[in-house]
């Protein structure tokens, strides 16, 4: 995850606290395929995060997942809902 200090708890997750496939807001959740975001920010297995929410932008597939870390900051995962990008990414939280 970046080491930027991310944004205010509220910034984005305010305007997007909807749920995604398995993920409530609210909820501890952890890596379990390590995987590279739109951003190419390298994901590990184990890593942990509170899921705040979620955002699509159709004209370029975008899904961005805001999620917590520290319980006070939030931070945007950018990807990308294309087979080629982070689509089978996304398309396996169904199954979990």
């Amino acid at each position: 995850m970046t080491t930027d200090a991310g944004k205010p708890l509220g910034f984005w997750s305010e305007r997007n606290a909807t749920p995604f496939r398995h993920l409530e807001c609210g909820r501890r959740y952890r890596v379990a395929i390590a995987f590279v975001d739109f951003d190419r920010e390298r994901h590990e297995v184990g890593d942990e995060w509170v899921y705040l929410g979620t955002n699509f932008a159709p004209h370029d597939d975008g899904r961005s997942l805001f999620i917590s870390l520290d319980g006070e900051h939030e931070w945007h995962i950018r990807m990308r809902d294309t087979p080629d990008e982070q689509g089978p990414i996304l398309d396996a939280l169904a199954g979990r």
